[in-house]
Order: structure tokens, then C-alpha cells, then sequence
């Protein structure tokens, strides 16, 4: 990656927040491919110094013109840690849209591949089959997309998280930095209170994050996919997530599919109170991925490629990844020899 040349490119939503798209570019390609990450995550997931990350892997496989979006939910913007009612509504209607329309004023008409994770995966799945664009000549999406499936004590903290987080404790957002809070503070119980019950590890940080999100010890990951530094590095990498948006999952968990979390909104009319309801205009080729240790939203791919086969026969695939959780398809020390591989074949045959 140290010969690409690496530009920032901020631009608005319509809505009226400030968002960034990086470029890494090494010569002009007929095809460009658009990385996306998850809540409590960011571009760093993306360009790992400590083992061959996907940006580099990109490149190095003739992809020379590479573009991730830290949108809303990214850890290196300030929204996540101010009160907020953001839904994944907001980021299928504004945050994804003009992010392509950013891109399209350096690319033009070129082939956009889109890679997702987590919650970038799943809101630009509401993007696409929501018809807020268009013009995506393939999409891989990692761990969930639009039918999201998570454990019985992921149910249990999506009921009653938000509620307890914001009028109990009094805390809008929950950061996997907490154990570094000043003593006695609301984060740092919250740290310590934790960490009585994640005895798997001795980072504080690792405990805050399977907290936030699934169910497991650890639950985003295998703790034998990632490097040490990785692990103990764990909060440069996901950070923190205002808890609205887990009644926007929970209300799809109870669906189970994507839907809107207010069909009244007159703001979002254009888009589908079901985002699965017009899959079958979409022709876009998608590959879903899943690690078969995932805890956080386990089945969910699979039970999306079979939605989207009654759909859509024959324009998706489904890979599963024997090992992996839910984030460790990314930032796992070998996932470019277990997982990029499979990347880079879809995207090659997309592209040719």
C-alpha cells in the first residue's frame, strides 16, 4: 500500500452531516471497489499496519483504484458519542447515496464493487433493495445483510439495553474504552461491572466490546485469529456506538427481515416499510459471508441467501468460513490467506 497515493475526500448527506471517503489509488482500472465498515468500527479495519490488510490485497490483485467510507456510524467521526436518533434508514437514504455520488465525480462511469461489514453491510443492503441506488456491478457482504438473526442474550440486551444505558445509567453511547474512565465514573463501573463476567482474557477493552455486541467470550471474534497487538490494540479498532440504533436491530430481529423503524417517517417514504420486498428488480451479483463461530448475528447470511434465492434465483452465493466470528473475516491475522482469497474470486469474476 506504501505506493498508492492516498487522498481524503469529505462531502455531505442531505441530511446535513459531514462524511469522508478515502481513496487509495494506484492507477486507473475499469473497476473500483467501495469498503464499508461496521458499528463501533472504521476504515482502520481496512488498512491493519500489522499483518497484509484487504486494501493492499486489493491492489496487489489489480483493483488499483480502492475507496472506504467512514460514514455515521464510523469511530473516527464524533456522532456516535453525542445523543442522537439515527437509524440504518437514515444511512440507506443519505450516508451510502452520497457517497456514491462522491465517487462518481473522480470515477464516472466505472464499475463500483461494493465489500461490506456487519451494519455497513446490512444498510447498504437497504440502499440496494431499497432502491436508493443504483449502478453497484457486484456486493460482497460479511456476518448479515437483511435478515438478521442474533443469539437469545443478544435479544435480551437489544429489549432492554437502550432503555437501561440512557435513562438508567445515563450514558447515550457505550464505549469499549470505558475501563480507561476516571474511577467511580458511570463508564468505568460499567468497565468493571463487565469485566466480572469476562474472564477469558485480561483486556478490559475486549470485554466492553462483546458486551456491546453478540454473545460469547470473546463474541466478535476468535481470539486465535488475531494477533496479539491486534488484541490488545482492539479499541483503535472498534470504539464507541450510540445505543438508538440497537432498537432499529431489535425491531428487525422480531421482523426478521430488514424493515423501517418508523414507516411513518414522511422523510424516508421512498423507501420500502420491507427492504426485501423489491429484491427481485435487483440484479446485482452478491456474495454473503459468514464465520461458523459467528456470535453475533449467526444464520444470517444463510437465511439471507436462501430469502434471496425465492427472490432472485442464481445471482448470489454464500460462503461460509470455517473459524471465523464475526469481525476476524477482516482484522484476523490470516484472513488473507482464509478469506480474501474468496474476495478477490468473486470480484474477478464480476469483473471479467
Amino acid at each position: 500500500m506504501s505506493d498508492a497515493e492516498v487522498s481524503v475526500h469529505p462531502f455531505a448527506t442531505d441530511d446535513g452531516l459531514g462524511l469522508n471517503l478515502t481513496r487509495f489509488r494506484r492507477g486507473d482500472c475499469d473497476d473500483v471497489v467501495l469498503l464499508l465498515h461496521g458499528l463501533t468500527a472504521s476504515i482502520d479495519m481496512f488498512i491493519m499496519p500489522e499483518h497484509q490488510n484487504l486494501v493492499s490485497a486489493l491492489l496487489d490483485n489489480g483493483f488499483a483504484d480502492v475507496w472506504a467510507l467512514d460514514f455515521r456510524m464510523s469511530s473516527r467521526l464524533p456522532y456516535d458519542t453525542e445523543t442522537h436518533r439515527y437509524t440504518l434508514d437514515d444511512i440507506a437514504a443519505w450516508d451510502h447515496p452520497a457517497a456514491l455520488r462522491e465517487m462518481r465525480r473522480h470515477i464516472g462511469d466505472r464499475r463500483v464493487h461494493v465489500v461490506a461489514h456487519c451494519l455497513g453491510s446490512m444498510s447498504f443492503s437497504m440502499s440496494l433493495f431499497g432502491g436508493a441506488l443504483d449502478g453497484v456491478a457486484s456486493f460482497v457482504s460479511n456476518s448479515v445483510s437483511l435478515t438478521p438473526r442474533v443469539p437469545t442474550w443478544s435479544r435480551l440486551k437489544l429489549a432492554a439495553g437502550p432503555g437501561l444505558s440512557e435513562y438508567l445509567i445515563g450514558l447515550s453511547f457505550m464505549d469499549s474504552r470505558f475501563g480507561e474512565a476516571p474511577p467511580l465514573t458511570r463508564g468505568w463501573m460499567v468497565s468493571r461491572l463487565v469485566s466480572l463476567f469476562h474472564r477469558e482474557c485480561d483486556v478490559r477493552d475486549c470485554h466492553m466490546i462483546s458486551f456491546m455486541w453478540g454473545s460469547g467470550h470473546p463474541a466478535l471474534y476468535e481470539h486465535d485469529n488475531l494477533l496479539p497487538v491486534t488484541h490488545q490494540r482492539i479499541a483503535d479498532l472498534l470504539g464507541p456506538t450510540g445505543v438508538h440504533y440497537f432498537r432499529h436491530i431489535r425491531k428487525m430481529v422480531s421482523a426478521g427481515q430488514a424493515v423501517k423503524y418508523d414507516p411513518g417517517d414522511p422523510r424516508h417514504a421512498a423507501l420500502p416499510d420491507a427492504y426485501l420486498t423489491r429484491a427481485n428488480e435487483v440484479t446485482t451479483p452478491v456474495l454473503l459471508l459468514s464465520g461458523d463461530r459467528n456470535h453475533v448475528f449467526p444464520g444470517a447470511n444463510a437465511a439471507c441467501h436462501e430469502a434471496l434465492e425465492r427472490a432472485r434465483p442464481g445471482r448470489q452465493e454464500f460462503a461460509s468460513l470455517p473459524g471465523y466470528g464475526h469481525i476476524d473475516p477482516f482484522i484476523g491475522e490470516n484472513a488473507h490467506i482464509d478469506v480474501f482469497p474468496k474476495i478477490l474470486d468473486f470480484l474477478k469474476r464480476q469483473a471479467s
